[in-house]
């Protein structure tokens, strides 16, 4: 009996994981591209030591909140640049908060600004200029982190916890919406 109903649950299992994989092709290549029109956001330390790296992943806790909230009423790519223009001396606020009292000098850049190809669970962010929000603490000269503010991508990135399949279903779902 016990047997029975794993393997039921197995199939069941199966034939879901089999549409959702059905699901996500969106292109020739069965991957899932961000769209050209999209605003990114990025960030790049000061250099690669550990205490630069921390100052970079508070920045990013930070903004990515804020800019998250600040754009959930956006419906396309337009207000989304609309909003994101009116509240860059926000934005600016922030940052002085947390990186005067460490004397930290920055440089924010909206507009078009490149960004190197990458991948990600499936999930392609073809190389190019973006509109985009680029945050360089210091000399930038360290790795960086970015993410996708329209459409709604950035709190997806950070979750590493999700399968391939899962995260190409959420993007999917994401993309479709915002088209």
């Amino acid at each position: 009996m016990k047997g029975s109903v794993f393997l039921k649950k197995l199939l069941i299992i199966t034939a879901i994981l089999i549409i959702i994989s059905t699901m996500i092709k969106t292109n020739a290549e069965n991957k899932i591209v961000i769209p050209e029109e999209s605003l990114r956001f990025r960030i790049i330390a000061n250099s690669n030591n550990i205490e630069d790296h921390k100052v970079k992943n508070q920045v990013k806790n930070a903004l990515e909140k804020e800019l998250t909230t600040i754009l959930a009423t956006a419906e396309n790519i337009d207000e989304s640049k609309e909003i994101m223009n009116n509240k860059l001396d926000d934005i600016r606020v922030v940052l002085d908060k947390i990186l005067v009292p460490k004397n930290i000098n920055y440089d924010l850049n909206y507009g078009s600004n490149y960004f190197p190809a990458k991948t990600f669970k499936g999930v392609i962010y073809n190389e190019g200029n973006y509109d985009s929000l680029v945050i360089t603490l210091g000399e930038g000269r360290g790795d960086n982190w970015w993410c996708v503010l329209f459409p709604p991508l950035c709190l997806l990135e950070d979750n590493t916890n999700t399968s391939d399949i899962e995260y190409q279903f959420y993007i999917s779902t994401i993309i479709n919406k915002f088209k």
